[in-house]
């Protein structure tokens, strides 16, 4: 009986190498297309915000000539509307060219440190470009004094959501997230709406909020790729709603699309309800992930209660587990989340060791909290 358990455990683990070989390769094809996509689309999309950019310079230039003039900003805007409309078809409302002149307002100091155009070099570089004063988009290859203009890599409508936020830091923040990862607008629109600027700034020291606003997130270490809480409004359960923990796990698993991008950068998805044995013993991990940046396991075990020590105790032993028989040389060590809807802060600390960079235990919830109620359950 124990002799067929290991040959059927032998089998199990030469099936996950192989599979985490095949997420990896697979990884990397996805990698290149998208790439070459992007590429692609942020050429178009440079040139009509440049374009959108020049614009909001000239009417705000035009307006400051004619400031002495009651109602000439309005009169200027309704005039161009007109000739613009008459010549180019829809785009360029008064509306559409008020938020060009906001648009050129809120970036023509920016400092932003940005990706270049090869996204997946890791370095970055000073968001910046010189272009003459005063000259149109026609001119740019002229010889003349120039000025620092900014380089924009995203969708006018993404820039239509970034220049509405007031914070600079957390504008930065988002535009880079956004041009690394290639957030649609409605992925913006979601992790803005969910706070996680915020969430990663409340778990983080000065120098690491600097960081944020200047490269984004990067992932480094285990807690780089932690947050706390983790918002799982996609999954469609009210608050104070009553569920399983089965239920949760399946409602993740419906939008396991959601949950990735909730979870971060380089996450893929491996198994649910993971068995593991010895001793006669039989026990089932709720989610794994892989961690293709970390180059780690991350074990996902769901609470619909408060934290207890000996849920932590149990997630230490999967750990170990996936240490000492699963993972390969080459790997990271394996890292564990506890996915609870209450827990002490306390008890998690007093049950992990003083040196724990493995094991974490994060609160959930399934609805959007506004910015106060995450600092209060940060606290």
């Amino acid at each position: 009986m124990k002799i067929r358990d290991t040959v059927s455990e032998i089998r199990e683990n030469k099936k996950v190498s192989t599979e985490l070989q095949h997420i990896e390769f697979y990884g990397k094809a996805v990698d290149l297309l998208q790439s070459a996509r992007r590429h692609v689309v942020q050429v178009v999309n440079k040139a009509m915000v440049t374009s959108y950019f020049e614009l909001g310079r000239m009417i705000v230039e035009e307006e400051q000539g004619g400031k002495g003039r009651a109602s000439y900003g309005g009169q200027l805007l309704k005039g161009l509307s007109e000739k613009l409309s008459f010549e180019f078809g829809k785009g360029f409302s008064v509306d559409n060219l008020e938020n060009m002149r906001r648009f050129y307002i809120a970036y023509r100091n920016s400092e932003t440190l940005s990706r270049n155009s090869d996204l997946a070099n890791s370095e970055t570089v000073s968001r910046n470009f010189k272009k003459p004063i005063g000259q149109t988009l026609s001119d740019l290859s002229k010889d003349t004094e120039t000025e620092m203009y900014p380089e924009f890599h995203l969708s006018w409508s993404h820039y239509l959501t970034l220049m509405r936020m007031d914070e600079i830091d957390e504008r930065n923040f988002y535009e880079i997230e956004s041009t690394k990862n290639n957030w649609s607008v409605r992925t913006l629109k979601r992790q803005y709406d969910s706070a996680l600027y915020t969430r990663l700034v409340l778990s983080r020291d000065k120098e690491g909020i600097k960081k944020l606003s200047n490269e984004g997130l990067v992932i480094e270490s285990p807690q780089d790729a932690i947050k706390d809480p983790y918002i799982l409004e996609f999954i469609g359960l009210p608050e104070n709603h009553q569920y399983s923990e089965s239920e949760i796990e399946q409602k993740i698993i419906d939008k396991l699309e959601h949950f990735l991008l909730e979870l971060g950068t380089g996450f893929s998805f491996v198994a649910r309800q993971k068995r593991i044995s010895f001793d006669d013993k039989h026990f089932r991990i709720d989610l794994v992930f892989y961690n293709r940046t970390l180059k780690s396991f991350v074990l996902i075990d769901l609470k619909i209660g408060e934290l207890k020590h000996q849920d932590i105790g149990q997630m230490q032993m999967y750990v170990n587990y996936y240490d000492r028989e699963i993972k390969a040389d080459d790997e990271n060590k394996t890292i564990g989340l506890i996915l609870c809807k209450n827990k002490s802060k306390s008890v998690v600390e007093y049950t992990l060791p003083i040196d724990n960079k493995q094991i974490f235990a994060s609160k959930y919830k399934t609805v959007l909290p506004s910015k106060e109620e995450l600092t209060s359950l940060i606290k």
